[in-house]
């Protein structure tokens, strides 16, 4: 672990005790519900549960009026990326700022523009470095986590207007479309698809392919799954529903660029659509790439057993997690050849 001063050491210090404090309640309360009836899921892990539980702790469930009250048991956990000091470079400019992961500097020809989840209203590059860099690592790529305004302070379209300018701002670093894969979860996984309507209507360069990782399509929140998989997932109807409210305000909620669901959706690269069987999004991704399929895309849906939403964070003690990161990593190496390597320009303000 890195060096901290004083004051920020205590307070690292602090946010661990509080973890564990969460860790050892939902431990707790797994092995309870164990005796009790059983796993939560037939073939969930101990341990898995246990993440599931500790997830379950800390995503608020009713009376949901403040985004703090979504922000803060995500943002909490970032204490654990920063205790394992992950490689990450900010960037700060005045239209966009994120940060790259896995080597800014490399000249590796694979470069993800990668748009994290908390429902457009929480999150953050921090709180997805643990994915950013495994992924960074299984694609033999760069990543560039776009650190976009949120709601409710910067309601839609501002998450889309954000990645437009990520994606453009990649492209005067000397960065081609053909060696960039636009991938996100949750949120941003709806916000990927959302950037390649936004470029395909505009008659834009469009990039290599899409990655969505548990992804939400639809913020009508009409899903079958969202009924059959309340329960087993740590998701539930009251978060989805008031981050939906707070991104959209009074809009459409079956608009296009919120709800890629309800788009045209010819004219797309491919896409690689994972998410887990036991979610509460399957739907979800079900629906999108079957109108995808529709409308001629190269369009491939995974769905992983037994799995909750954004599984992939857990990658150190589930080995499906593992597994699926591995399969985006053959992804977007099989949509961006490995021949050819361009050096970053520098950024300027």
């Amino acid at each position: 672990m890195a060096r901290y001063p004083a004051n920020k050491a205590v307070a690292l210090a602090g946010e661990l005790l509080l973890i564990n404090r969460i860790a050892a309640r939902a431990a707790a309360r797994t092995l309870a519900r164990r005796a009790r009836q059983g796993p939560r899921l037939a073939g969930w892990s101990l341990a898995y549960e246990g993440i599931v539980e500790l997830m379950t702790l800390g995503t608020p469930a009713t009376e949901i009026h403040d985004p703090d009250q979504i922000r803060a048991p995500l943002d909490g956990m970032t204490v654990l990326s920063r205790a394992l000091q992950r490689e990450h470079i900010p960037v700060a400019l005045s239209h966009v700022r994120g940060e790259w992961v896995g080597g800014a500097n490399s000249g590796a020809p694979r470069v993800i523009l990668y748009l994290h989840g908390g429902g457009y209203v929480s999150g953050s590059p921090a709180t997805h470095r643990p994915v950013t860099a495994r992924l960074a690592r299984e694609a033999e790529a760069r990543v560039f986590a776009l650190d976009y305004r949120l709601a409710p302070e910067h309601p839609f379209p501002a998450a889309v207007v954000d990645a437009w300018s990520a994606y453009w701002w990649l492209l005067g670093q000397g960065i081609a479309p053909e060696q960039i894969v636009v991938a996100g979860d949750s949120a941003g996984g709806g916000l990927s698809l959302a950037l390649l309507l936004a470029l395909r209507d505009a008659g834009l360069p469009m990039p290599a392919g899409a990655v969505g990782l548990s992804p939400w399509f639809d913020l009508a929140l009409t899903a079958t799954s969202l009924r059959t998989n309340n329960g087993l997932d740590f998701l539930n109807p009251a978060v989805l529903q008031a981050s939906a409210t707070m991104y959209l305000g009074n809009r459409d909620v079956h608009e296009p660029l919120a709800s890629p669901l309800y788009a045209d959706l010819h004219g797309l690269p491919p896409l690689l659509i994972q998410c887990g069987s036991a979610e509460m999004l399957l739907d979800d991704s079900r629906r999108l790439v079957e109108r995808a399929r529709a409308a001629g895309v190269d369009a491939r849906l995974e769905i992983w057993d037994g799995m909750v939403h954004v599984w992939h964070f857990a990658w150190r003690i589930e080995p499906k997690a593992r597994a699926a990161l591995q399969g985006v990593g053959r992804f977007v190496r099989a949509r961006i050849p490995s021949a050819g390597r361009v050096e970053p320009r520098e950024s300027k303000a």
